[in-house]
């Protein structure tokens, strides 16, 4: 699936600058920025192994928080927006403790 067809308009925070002027950042950007922060102030002797899957869980459990509480704990709704089968939806949720 392509960047384009994807509607990911509403993946952004508001902030404001220095002047004061609202400021829209894109999801990620923010996943970007934080990352570099993660590298700028990494310690050889506290690296992970695995970066990928901690990103991931930074990113899963406030998607799954949220999307449970849109539909109010519908879990094969939930499945269907996300793009899921309801079984892996089921797992991911148990892996976080939101069963």
């Amino acid at each position: 699936m392509s960047e384009d067809s994807i509607h990911t308009e509403f993946l952004v925070i508001h902030t404001k600058d220095k002047q004061d002027k609202m400021v829209k950042k894109p999801l990620r950007i923010l996943v970007k920025k934080s990352l570099e922060n993660y590298f700028l102030h990494l310690d050889d002797s506290k690296r992970v192994g695995n970066l990928y899957q901690l990103v991931l869980s930074e990113l899963e459990r406030p998607l799954l928080d949220t999307i449970m509480q849109y539909t109010r704990g519908n879990q094969t709704r939930a499945a269907s927006i996300m793009g899921i089968n309801r079984s892996t939806l089921r797992k991911k949720l148990k892996r976080y403790g939101m069963n």
